[in-house]
């Protein structure tokens, strides 16, 4: 499906009845921030864990996500540890950040959308399956100069579920200012937790298809989505025709 394509396939209120766009939704991993597949074990080692340790952490980590993947119940950082038996310290919580940096730049495109769709009047908001705190996510964006960009945004280690769970995404359009969902679009990288998951509480989605979504993180099904964009930089033309 070419994003072309799938803009006319979604038109605009009174071609076909859709609804206009108020706010427009995204994934962080993958989506805001492009997808890198990473040694989640290295990460633990280059924070100054041993091999034990380190494989303790590793598998308590995947079964968060594992149930995430299964049930949609959410998980925290601080959930890992306990749960891997250690005990962390800040230099340690800095280490572990550190790694990450070189994976959490956001994409190019990002600023010049964002700043695009809300100069159409158009709310940005972001929903990400995350153990990370809010505050860890807000320097990230802000490292990056979209921070002020984002008029909501919801962090699935402040709340009860994940994507694809309704509850998830309707907690995204709360904080976008309780929007309709008929009225919002998501963009995500993920079939299943991503397209799936929105359009199943009424909103249109649109898929980066651009990650390599770990078998043991793949969903039962994988939505339809309503476009398919290459790089973010294509979804504008396409909220456009939705408008």
């Amino acid at each position: 499906m070419s994003a072309a394509g799938s803009a006319s396939a979604g038109g605009a209120v009174g071609a076909n009845g859709r609804a206009g766009v108020d706010a427009v939704v995204f994934d962080w991993g993958g989506t805001l921030t492009p997808w890198h597949t990473v040694d989640f074990a290295e990460c633990w080692r280059a924070c100054g864990f041993d091999a034990v340790a380190a494989d303790r952490l590793l598998r308590a980590e995947a079964a968060v996500w594992r149930r995430a993947t299964e049930t949609q119940v959410s998980g925290t950082l601080d959930e890992v540890f306990a749960a891997a038996g250690v005990s962390v310290d800040g230099p340690t919580l800095a280490a572990y950040y550190e790694w990450w940096e070189q994976h959490t730049y956001t994409d190019p495109d990002a600023p010049a959308l964002l700043a695009a769709l809300r100069d159409r009047g158009i709310r940005v908001g972001v929903l990400s399956n995350t153990l990370w705190p809010r505050a860890e996510h807000d320097r990230v964006f802000a490292r990056d100069g979209v921070l002020d960009l984002i008029d909501g945004a919801v962090y699935t280690s402040e709340i009860e579920w994940t994507k694809p769970h309704p509850e998830a995404f309707r907690a995204a359009l709360d904080a976008v200012g309780r929007v309709s969902p008929e009225r919002a679009v998501f963009v995500g990288d993920r079939p299943y937790d991503d397209i799936a998951g929105a359009q199943g509480v009424g909103m249109r989605a649109v898929l980066v298809p651009h990650s390599t979504i770990p078998d043991a993180q793949r969903g039962p099904v994988d939505g339809q989505p309503d476009a398919v964009v290459q790089r973010l930089a294509d979804l504008l033309p396409i909220v456009d025709a939705w408008r």
